[in-house]
Protein backbone atom coordinates (compact mmCIF):
# COMPACT_ATOMS: atom_id res chain seq x y z
CA UNK A 1 0.00 0.00 0.00
CA UNK A 2 1.31 3.19 -0.60
CA UNK A 3 2.37 5.41 1.62
CA UNK A 4 -0.33 8.25 3.25
CA UNK A 5 1.12 11.61 3.49
CA UNK A 6 0.94 13.38 6.20
CA UNK A 7 -1.22 16.56 6.50
CA UNK A 8 1.46 18.43 8.15
CA UNK A 9 3.77 17.44 5.31
CA UNK A 10 1.23 18.78 3.19
CA UNK A 11 1.33 22.08 5.43
CA UNK A 12 4.96 22.17 5.15
CA UNK A 13 4.91 22.25 1.50
CA UNK A 14 2.50 24.45 0.99
CA UNK A 15 4.05 27.15 3.36
CA UNK A 16 7.33 26.28 1.85
CA UNK A 17 6.02 27.08 -1.97
CA UNK A 18 4.30 30.41 -0.58
CA UNK A 19 7.95 31.43 1.17
CA UNK A 20 9.36 30.83 -2.14
CA UNK A 21 7.38 32.67 -4.27
CA UNK A 22 7.69 35.41 -1.54
CA UNK A 23 11.37 35.37 -2.04
CA UNK A 24 11.08 35.22 -5.24
CA UNK A 25 9.63 38.75 -5.50
CA UNK A 26 11.68 39.86 -3.19
CA UNK A 27 14.81 38.90 -5.68
CA UNK A 28 13.15 40.15 -8.41
CA UNK A 29 12.40 43.35 -6.59
CA UNK A 30 16.57 43.59 -5.71
CA UNK A 31 16.96 43.34 -8.97
CA UNK A 32 15.18 46.03 -10.15
CA UNK A 33 16.34 48.22 -7.80
CA UNK A 34 20.02 47.35 -8.53
CA UNK A 35 19.58 47.51 -12.24
CA UNK A 36 21.38 50.47 -13.85
CA UNK A 37 19.87 52.47 -16.81
CA UNK A 38 16.80 53.63 -15.63
CA UNK A 39 15.21 56.84 -16.42
CA UNK A 40 16.73 59.58 -13.96
CA UNK A 41 14.61 60.70 -10.73
CA UNK A 42 12.55 56.91 -11.12
CA UNK A 43 14.70 55.13 -8.87
CA UNK A 44 13.74 54.85 -5.50
CA UNK A 45 16.68 55.96 -3.60
CA UNK A 46 16.15 58.98 -5.50
CA UNK A 47 13.90 61.98 -4.54
CA UNK A 48 11.04 63.32 -6.65
CA UNK A 49 11.68 67.02 -8.26
CA UNK A 50 9.67 69.73 -7.72
CA UNK A 51 8.30 72.45 -10.88
CA UNK A 52 11.29 74.63 -9.79
CA UNK A 53 13.67 72.21 -9.55
CA UNK A 54 12.50 70.82 -12.90
CA UNK A 55 12.25 74.60 -14.36
CA UNK A 56 16.10 75.31 -13.17
CA UNK A 57 17.53 72.59 -14.70
CA UNK A 58 15.83 73.60 -18.11
CA UNK A 59 17.40 77.03 -17.88
CA UNK A 60 20.71 76.20 -17.02
CA UNK A 61 20.40 74.40 -20.13
CA UNK A 62 19.00 76.93 -22.22
CA UNK A 63 21.44 79.40 -24.29
CA UNK A 64 18.42 81.94 -24.93
CA UNK A 65 18.10 81.96 -20.51
CA UNK A 66 22.07 82.13 -20.39
CA UNK A 67 22.76 84.93 -23.09
CA UNK A 68 19.84 87.04 -21.72
CA UNK A 69 20.91 86.61 -18.01
CA UNK A 70 24.10 87.67 -18.58
CA UNK A 71 23.16 90.83 -20.73
CA UNK A 72 20.82 91.60 -17.98
CA UNK A 73 23.51 91.23 -15.24
CA UNK A 74 26.18 93.09 -16.97
CA UNK A 75 22.70 96.43 -17.31
CA UNK A 76 22.35 96.19 -13.27
CA UNK A 77 25.82 95.78 -12.87
CA UNK A 78 26.63 99.62 -14.49
CA UNK A 79 23.16 100.88 -12.94
CA UNK A 80 24.36 100.69 -9.69
CA UNK A 81 27.98 101.27 -10.69
CA UNK A 82 28.19 103.04 -14.10
CA UNK A 83 31.50 104.92 -13.00
CA UNK A 84 33.51 101.18 -13.77
CA UNK A 85 33.20 101.30 -17.41
CA UNK A 86 32.62 104.94 -17.73
CA UNK A 87 34.69 107.78 -15.77
CA UNK A 88 33.32 110.92 -17.08
CA UNK A 89 30.30 113.32 -16.08
CA UNK A 90 27.18 112.61 -18.36
CA UNK A 91 26.41 116.33 -17.17
CA UNK A 92 29.59 117.88 -18.01
CA UNK A 93 28.90 119.61 -21.90
CA UNK A 94 31.18 121.43 -24.10
CA UNK A 95 29.36 122.75 -27.01
CA UNK A 96 32.42 123.12 -29.01
CA UNK A 97 32.54 119.77 -29.51
CA UNK A 98 28.39 119.78 -30.21
CA UNK A 99 27.56 116.76 -32.74
CA UNK A 100 30.53 115.93 -33.55
CA UNK A 101 31.19 112.19 -34.13
CA UNK A 102 34.09 109.78 -32.84
CA UNK A 103 36.96 110.74 -30.63
CA UNK A 104 39.77 109.24 -28.87
CA UNK A 105 38.11 108.49 -25.44
CA UNK A 106 34.74 109.38 -26.70
CA UNK A 107 33.98 106.64 -28.87
CA UNK A 108 30.45 107.16 -29.53
CA UNK A 109 30.97 110.84 -30.09
CA UNK A 110 28.74 113.92 -28.96
CA UNK A 111 25.33 115.17 -28.62
CA UNK A 112 23.83 118.82 -29.58
CA UNK A 113 24.56 120.08 -26.59
CA UNK A 114 28.63 118.71 -26.65
CA UNK A 115 27.69 115.99 -23.93
CA UNK A 116 29.69 112.25 -23.99
CA UNK A 117 27.23 110.02 -26.27
CA UNK A 118 28.57 107.14 -24.46
CA UNK A 119 28.87 108.61 -21.02
CA UNK A 120 25.28 109.26 -21.21
CA UNK A 121 24.14 105.89 -22.67
CA UNK A 122 25.88 104.74 -19.54
CA UNK A 123 23.95 106.50 -17.10
CA UNK A 124 21.07 106.01 -18.58
CA UNK A 125 20.60 102.68 -17.98
CA UNK A 126 19.69 103.73 -14.24
CA UNK A 127 17.31 105.43 -14.96
CA UNK A 128 15.72 102.79 -17.31
CA UNK A 129 16.59 99.74 -15.32
CA UNK A 130 15.05 101.53 -12.07
CA UNK A 131 11.65 102.39 -14.04
CA UNK A 132 11.44 98.80 -15.34
CA UNK A 133 12.18 96.96 -12.03
CA UNK A 134 10.34 98.89 -9.84
CA UNK A 135 7.11 99.16 -12.14
CA UNK A 136 7.25 95.51 -12.34
CA UNK A 137 7.12 94.40 -8.75
CA UNK A 138 4.48 97.30 -7.87
CA UNK A 139 2.27 95.86 -10.53
CA UNK A 140 3.12 92.17 -9.63
CA UNK A 141 2.21 93.02 -6.48
CA UNK A 142 -0.55 95.05 -6.73
CA UNK A 143 -2.24 92.60 -9.59
CA UNK A 144 -1.46 89.35 -7.59
CA UNK A 145 -2.64 90.37 -4.28
CA UNK A 146 -6.41 91.83 -6.33
CA UNK A 147 -6.80 88.92 -8.53
CA UNK A 148 -5.84 86.27 -6.02
CA UNK A 149 -8.57 87.57 -3.41
CA UNK A 150 -11.35 88.13 -6.77
CA UNK A 151 -10.65 84.08 -8.11
CA UNK A 152 -10.62 82.31 -4.15
CA UNK A 153 -13.23 83.74 -3.05
CA UNK A 154 -15.11 85.17 -6.02
CA UNK A 155 -19.21 86.32 -5.50
CA UNK A 156 -19.79 90.07 -5.55
CA UNK A 157 -16.09 90.91 -5.19
CA UNK A 158 -15.02 89.18 -8.07
CA UNK A 159 -17.65 90.87 -10.42
CA UNK A 160 -16.38 94.14 -8.96
CA UNK A 161 -12.78 94.08 -9.49
CA UNK A 162 -13.82 92.34 -12.88
CA UNK A 163 -15.56 95.34 -13.87
CA UNK A 164 -12.88 97.38 -12.40
CA UNK A 165 -10.45 95.74 -14.50
CA UNK A 166 -11.97 96.10 -17.39
CA UNK A 167 -12.29 100.22 -17.00
CA UNK A 168 -8.66 99.95 -16.59
CA UNK A 169 -8.06 98.29 -19.72
CA UNK A 170 -10.29 100.68 -21.70
CA UNK A 171 -7.50 103.44 -21.18
CA UNK A 172 -4.93 104.17 -23.89
CA UNK A 173 -1.44 104.18 -21.85
CA UNK A 174 0.65 106.26 -24.23
CA UNK A 175 -2.46 108.64 -23.85
CA UNK A 176 -3.40 107.98 -19.99
CA UNK A 177 0.74 109.21 -19.88
CA UNK A 178 0.25 111.59 -21.61
CA UNK A 179 -2.55 113.49 -19.49
CA UNK A 180 -1.81 112.08 -15.91
CA UNK A 181 1.76 112.51 -16.18
CA UNK A 182 1.73 116.33 -18.12
CA UNK A 183 0.59 117.95 -14.64
CA UNK A 184 3.51 116.32 -12.86
CA UNK A 185 6.47 118.73 -12.28
CA UNK A 186 9.30 116.17 -10.79
CA UNK A 187 11.55 114.77 -12.25
CA UNK A 188 12.26 111.71 -10.28
CA UNK A 189 11.20 107.66 -12.01
CA UNK A 190 8.38 107.70 -9.15
CA UNK A 191 5.80 109.44 -10.67
CA UNK A 192 6.23 107.33 -13.98
CA UNK A 193 6.74 104.30 -11.64
CA UNK A 194 3.42 104.94 -10.10
CA UNK A 195 1.70 105.41 -13.47
CA UNK A 196 3.01 102.21 -14.89
CA UNK A 197 1.50 100.58 -11.67
CA UNK A 198 -1.82 101.82 -11.81
CA UNK A 199 -2.57 101.01 -15.16
CA UNK A 200 -0.31 98.32 -15.37
CA UNK A 201 -2.07 95.82 -12.82
CA UNK A 202 -5.31 94.92 -14.46
CA UNK A 203 -3.17 92.29 -16.85
CA UNK A 204 -1.51 90.24 -14.24
CA UNK A 205 -4.82 90.41 -11.91
CA UNK A 206 -6.81 88.54 -14.88
CA UNK A 207 -3.56 86.10 -15.07
CA UNK A 208 -3.17 85.53 -11.52
CA UNK A 209 -7.38 85.32 -11.10
CA UNK A 210 -7.83 82.38 -13.51
CA UNK A 211 -4.15 80.85 -12.06
CA UNK A 212 -6.34 80.61 -8.13
CA UNK A 213 -9.25 79.26 -9.63
CA UNK A 214 -7.05 76.87 -11.24
CA UNK A 215 -5.40 75.85 -8.40
CA UNK A 216 -8.27 76.49 -5.63
CA UNK A 217 -10.48 73.18 -7.42
CA UNK A 218 -7.33 70.96 -6.78
CA UNK A 219 -7.91 68.15 -4.75
CA UNK A 220 -5.39 68.80 -1.79
CA UNK A 221 -6.76 72.27 -1.49
CA UNK A 222 -10.11 70.28 -1.00
CA UNK A 223 -8.50 67.91 1.50
CA UNK A 224 -6.94 71.37 3.30
CA UNK A 225 -10.47 73.18 3.38
CA UNK A 226 -11.86 69.66 4.89
CA UNK A 227 -9.56 69.75 7.32
CA UNK A 228 -10.51 73.14 8.66
CA UNK A 229 -7.51 74.86 7.03
CA UNK A 230 -8.05 79.05 7.30
CA UNK A 231 -8.66 81.23 4.41
CA UNK A 232 -5.25 82.79 5.06
CA UNK A 233 -3.42 79.35 5.29
CA UNK A 234 -5.08 77.77 1.92
CA UNK A 235 -4.21 81.03 0.04
CA UNK A 236 -0.43 80.92 1.23
CA UNK A 237 0.24 77.57 1.97
CA UNK A 238 -1.55 75.94 -0.87
CA UNK A 239 -2.38 78.24 -3.69
CA UNK A 240 -0.07 81.14 -3.80
CA UNK A 241 3.13 78.69 -4.72
CA UNK A 242 1.20 76.56 -7.43
CA UNK A 243 -0.44 79.68 -9.11
CA UNK A 244 2.63 82.39 -8.56
CA UNK A 245 4.28 80.62 -12.47
CA UNK A 246 2.42 82.25 -14.41
CA UNK A 247 2.18 85.58 -13.02
CA UNK A 248 6.53 85.54 -13.21
CA UNK A 249 6.71 84.47 -16.75
CA UNK A 250 4.26 87.34 -17.61
CA UNK A 251 5.84 89.54 -14.83
CA UNK A 252 9.35 89.11 -16.53
CA UNK A 253 8.25 90.04 -20.29
CA UNK A 254 6.34 93.09 -19.08
CA UNK A 255 9.75 94.56 -17.71
CA UNK A 256 10.96 94.88 -20.87
CA UNK A 257 7.70 96.71 -22.43
CA UNK A 258 7.80 99.13 -19.17
CA UNK A 259 11.18 99.82 -20.06
CA UNK A 260 9.91 100.61 -23.22
CA UNK A 261 7.06 102.60 -22.01
CA UNK A 262 9.94 104.76 -20.25
CA UNK A 263 11.56 105.66 -22.75
CA UNK A 264 8.01 106.79 -25.49
CA UNK A 265 7.01 108.91 -22.53
CA UNK A 266 10.72 110.44 -21.98
CA UNK A 267 10.64 110.83 -25.40
CA UNK A 268 7.26 112.84 -25.76
CA UNK A 269 8.27 114.92 -23.12
CA UNK A 270 5.84 113.42 -20.02
CA UNK A 271 7.94 111.15 -18.45
CA UNK A 272 11.30 111.54 -17.07
CA UNK A 273 12.76 115.00 -17.61
CA UNK A 274 15.94 116.22 -17.36
CA UNK A 275 18.63 116.79 -15.65
CA UNK A 276 17.93 112.91 -15.21
CA UNK A 277 19.69 111.01 -17.64
CA UNK A 278 17.05 108.92 -19.68
CA UNK A 279 17.84 107.02 -23.07
CA UNK A 280 14.28 108.35 -23.73
CA UNK A 281 15.51 112.00 -23.14
CA UNK A 282 18.17 111.14 -25.38
CA UNK A 283 16.13 109.80 -28.05
CA UNK A 284 13.90 113.09 -27.94
CA UNK A 285 16.52 115.31 -28.02
CA UNK A 286 18.37 113.85 -31.03
CA UNK A 287 15.56 113.19 -33.31
CA UNK A 288 15.74 116.48 -35.01
CA UNK A 289 19.76 115.75 -35.77
CA UNK A 290 19.54 112.51 -37.19
CA UNK A 291 20.66 113.09 -40.88
CA UNK A 292 23.44 115.28 -39.70
CA UNK A 293 24.76 113.15 -36.91
CA UNK A 294 23.09 109.83 -36.78
CA UNK A 295 25.14 108.64 -33.96
CA UNK A 296 23.44 111.10 -31.37
CA UNK A 297 20.36 108.63 -31.79
CA UNK A 298 21.99 104.75 -32.91
CA UNK A 299 23.83 104.13 -29.46
CA UNK A 300 20.90 105.09 -27.06
CA UNK A 301 18.08 103.50 -29.40
CA UNK A 302 21.11 100.12 -29.48
CA UNK A 303 21.07 100.01 -25.95
CA UNK A 304 17.20 100.56 -25.43
CA UNK A 305 16.57 97.50 -28.19
CA UNK A 306 18.85 95.52 -26.39
CA UNK A 307 17.80 95.78 -23.03
CA UNK A 308 14.04 95.29 -24.40
CA UNK A 309 14.96 92.66 -26.03
CA UNK A 310 17.02 90.93 -23.49
CA UNK A 311 14.30 91.15 -20.61
CA UNK A 312 11.61 89.63 -23.75
CA UNK A 313 14.21 86.57 -24.05
CA UNK A 314 14.11 85.90 -20.21
CA UNK A 315 10.82 85.74 -19.88
CA UNK A 316 10.30 83.52 -23.01
CA UNK A 317 12.82 81.30 -21.45
CA UNK A 318 11.32 81.26 -18.17
CA UNK A 319 7.56 80.23 -19.95
CA UNK A 320 9.02 77.61 -21.24
CA UNK A 321 10.32 76.46 -18.27
CA UNK A 322 7.61 76.28 -16.35
CA UNK A 323 5.22 75.34 -18.86
CA UNK A 324 4.22 72.04 -17.70
CA UNK A 325 2.82 71.49 -21.20
CA UNK A 326 6.19 71.81 -22.60
CA UNK A 327 7.47 68.35 -20.61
Amino acid sequence: MPEQQSPFEDSAVAAGGAGGATNLAMSEGETLERTPGGPEGTGPSDKPRSLWSDAWRDLRRNPVFLVSALVILFLIVISLWPSLIASGNPLACDLAKAQEGSQPGHPFGFNGQGCDVYTRTVYGARASVTVGVCATLGVALLGSVLGGLAGFFGGALDAVLSRLTDIFFGIPVVLGGLVLLSVVTSSTVWPVVGFMVLLGWPQISRIARGAVITAKQNDYVQAARALGASNTRMLLRHIAPNAVAPVIVVATIALGTYIALEATLSFLGVGLRPPTVSWGIDLSSASPYIRNAPHMLLWPAGALAVTVLAFIMLGDAVRDALDPKLR
